[in-house]
């Protein structure tokens, strides 16, 4: 379905990034990664895309906490493929205290990258996707793009902003063969959530299983995590052309977390 075309995924070295990279190369897409980890096992990843799935994969490591290196990001990727399709905005990071405890500097890192990032890069990739009269803009948010919980001013304020973001591109775009959705996955077994349930287990004094099950059942009705492999299929799905016509929304892959 995705045969020549060009995809970036930002965070794509590890958890939901590397999912959906590996579901847009499944269907024939050509990839950008980008992500932190050590070069070894990023040069494993990409060559193991490649491998699988007959496609070109390539890593870029740009800083997407500076805006500079993420418009470079985009227009390093024009300049080597000659196009752009689609662009995941995934990249993120986390910090938890409540709001007169929270240091500035997370405060600062938190919008920069869960947010700024997304800016940056729709903004050089929007005239290049223009330009082909085809492209597709999916911003990973989150349920806390949609609800809050405490002791995540950060987070939820920057995942809010990217469902705002994804609602103006939406509209700026409609009509010209582009379109900006946001996906919000409520909780997803990757790196980010294992550290959230350690900090749980830790401060109660209870085991890892006790804190899995804590955290699911305040939020998550279905009582299970959704998996990285099922947020590529609904990346997939919004750049399908049964989606033609969606465009400045959100689908929610929450076990029911919004329903609430």
């Amino acid at each position: 379905m995705l045969k020549d075309k060009v995809a970036i995924i930002t965070g794509s070295t590890s958890g939901i990034g590397l999912g959906i990279a590996r579901e847009l190369a499944r269907l024939g897409a050509d990839l950008v990664l980008n992500g932190f980890g050590e070069p070894g096992e990023i040069e494993a990843i990409r060559n193991g895309i490649e491998s699988n799935h007959g496609v070109r994969a390539v890593y870029d490591g740009a800083d997407m906490s500076k805006a500079d290196a993420v418009r470079g990001l985009i227009s390093a990727t024009v300049e080597r493929f000659g196009r752009l399709d689609i662009l995941v905005n995934n990249a993120g990071i986390q910090f938890t205290a409540p709001v007169d405890e929270f240091p500035t500097a997370k405060w600062d890192a938190i919008l920069g990258i869960n947010l700024s990032a997304a800016f940056h890069s729709i903004a050089i990739a929007v005239p290049q996707m223009k330009k082909q009269r085809w492209g597709r803009i999916v911003n990973i948010a989150s349920t806390h793009g949609l609800v809050a919980s405490t002791h995540k001013a950060a987070y939820v304020a920057a995942k809010h902003g990217l469902v705002g973001l994804t609602k103006v591109v939406g509209l700026e775009t409609a009509g010209s063969g582009v379109t900006c959705n946001a996906v919000c996955p409520g909780w997803v077994r990757t790196p980010l959530v294992e550290k959230q349930i350690s900090d749980i287990a830790a401060q109660r004094g209870i085991s890892q299983q006790q804190a899995v099950e804590e955290l699911l059942s305040e939020k998550q009705p279905s009582l299970d995590f959704a998996s990285p492999e099922q947020l590529g299929g609904t990346v997939a799905f919004l750049c399908s052309p049964a989606a033609d016509q969606i465009t400045g929304t959100t689908i929610s892959v929450d076990g029911g977390w919004t329903a609430q």
